[in-house]
């Protein structure tokens, strides 16, 4: 992301204006759909494994889990790794399990983590972390790359997936090519390799994002060493399936081709005619960054026929890989204050675009909005200023695109709970921050039983005097002080050993973790 972090804690940035070239219409059709196309949840039989286990490849425009089932990035952009914090924004407020945890109930199901170099090197030591009442208790001590395993670890045993991205250079700004002369190409490539050895065996870990956000000079296809993102980015991508062959290699796109402007990553224009290739076929995903008026102003804004021509631009500049079923796209950011109504009309018209999972399940584009955070300066993020709240107005804007978790990576519990085609779960409840007069809490429904679940209800009984004053990803009734919370339509499927995850707002806070129980059907 090129845009300005204004509140972020020890970031300082530039504002960044983008003159861009206008579009002339829409290319490109949307071809059938692939034989393997398959809506979320149509696996058939009590056996079928719940998808996304494993390492996954591609296939035509879809991602592949490690057994050939679809599934979909629907995620979250968490940074801070990239900044002099050295360190993902957040913790100087909360402890890191309960702001995954957090994430895993509001139905995202993958985690963006942006990060620079400067990780890398031995003085680097990250900053801003509360270690108060227990909070992040064991990452002190530790450095980023030490960190960043354990948000790994704890995102996989949620069932969270991990894309690693390789946003700067430096922490002190984007660059537009690759390299820089304080960060040639032999430490980004040394860099990449290490990560990829790192979390090589990790299946949490599916992929890793080259380099954000390439622009001018940076070109596509034009054959020259110095410049040429695309072969930069093969260079880049052999040399991480060297040391891990099942990454997947997240490529973006640049600012201009062929004499046509577009975002910042965000032009893939020249894909078709020259994609990238790599020496493991089937790993290649790519990824554009597409942004509202928030961040800077655009022809197509201003174009009489708006919203109704925004298909047509992004078919031009990245959707058409998708619908002629060349590769997989994935939008790794997006995102907007929502201030203005030309924004909510462009975000309306993106996750329209972006397919909802209902209708095509995980025959989709996949994404990673902009942001968790909400100290992005010109996009704010899904959490308030408070860092707990959230932003559920633009949160609700993204659920017809949310797609299902994944099965854990973690070594918690088995499968037990009864034999034959019986359903059964467990609910655990968990107090993710208590202020006093309110608090923050999730719960986590596993399929414990032999078959797959097709919708769950959890009830307790509160010892104290809590209400309920907000829900999210289940529907609630509240009697007195006992609660029954039923699954809500996107996650109420859940695969053998599989989780999904709800979570709530409540007041006064102190109160005790109740006894939760869980029906399933």
């Amino acid at each position: 992301m090129f845009r300005s972090l204004r509140r972020a804690l020890g970031v300082v940035a530039a504002a960044l204006l983008l003159p861009l070239a206008g579009v002339h219409g829409a290319q490109a059709a949307d071809a059938a759909s692939t034989a393997r196309a398959a809506s979320a949840g149509s696996a058939a039989g009590a056996t079928a494994a719940a998808p996304g286990a494993g390492y996954w490849h591609t296939s035509g425009r879809q991602i592949l889990d490690a057994a050939g089932q679809p599934v979909r990035i629907a995620g979250i952009n968490w940074f801070g790794f990239e900044t002099a914090n050295y360190v993902v924004h957040g913790l100087w407020s909360r402890d890191y399990k309960s702001m995954i945890d957090q994430m895993k109930s509001l139905g995202y199901n993958t985690i963006r983590l942006p990060y620079s170099d400067d990780i890398f090197k031995s003085g680097t030591v990250p900053n801003s972390i509360d270690f108060s009442n227990g909070k992040n208790a064991d990452l002190q001590g530790l450095n980023s790359l030490q960190i960043m395993d354990k948000l790994v670890a704890y995102a996989g045993q949620d069932g969270l997936k991990v894309i690693l991205d390789r946003h700067r250079p430096d922490a002190s700004g984007q660059s537009a090519l690759w390299y820089t002369a304080a960060v040639p190409e032999s430490t980004w490539i040394a860099n990449l390799r290490s990560l990829a050895a790192r979390y090589a065996g990790q299946s949490t870990v599916i992929g890793i994002d080259l380099h954000n956000e390439p622009h001018d000079p940076a070109c596509w296809g034009c054959g020259d060493v110095a410049t040429d993102w695309r072969l930069a980015a093969e260079r880049a991508g052999d040399a991480v399936l060297s040391v891990n062959p099942d990454l997947l290699i997240f490529v973006e796109g640049v600012q201009t081709y062929n004499g046509v402007s577009g975002w910042w990553g965000g032009n893939l224009m020249g894909a078709g005619q020259y994609p990238v290739r790599l020496t493991v076929p089937n790993r290649v995903v790519y990824s554009a960054h597409d942004y509202a008026t928030s961040v800077a102003q655009q022809p197509w804004f201003s174009d009489p026929s708006f919203p109704a021509n925004m298909p047509g631009v992004w078919d031009k500049y990245w959707g058409y890989l998708f619908r002629q079923n060349i590769a997989p796209v994935w939008v790794g950011e997006f995102g907007t204050t929502l201030a203005s109504t030309v924004d909510q009309k462009w975000l309306a018209a993106l996750v329209s675009y972006l397919r909802p999972t209902s209708t095509y399940g995980a025959d989709s584009f996949s994404w990673t909005f902009w942001s968790w955070n909400p100290n992005s300066g010109d996009t704010g993020g899904i959490l308030k200023d408070d860092w707990q709240t959230v932003d559920t107005v633009k949160d609700g804007y993204l659920a017809g695109i949310k797609a299902p978790g994944f099965p854990s990576t973690g070594s918690g519990g088995g499968d037990g709970g009864g034999g034959g085609s019986t359903a059964a779960c467990t609910a655990m409840y968990t107090t993710t921050s208590d202020w006093g007069a309110g608090f923050n809490a999730s719960v986590t429904v596993t399929n414990t039983g032999a078959s797959a679940l097709k919708s769950w209800q959890v009830k307790w009984t509160w010892p104290g005097s809590q209400q309920i004053t907000t829900m999210w990803n289940a529907t609630y009734t509240q009697t007195g002080t006992s609660v029954t919370a039923v699954n809500a339509d996107h996650n109420g499927a859940v695969g053998v050993g599989s989780s999904a995850s709800f979570g709530f707002g409540g007041a006064p806070g102190g109160g005790a973790v109740p006894t939760v129980s869980c029906t399933a059907t």
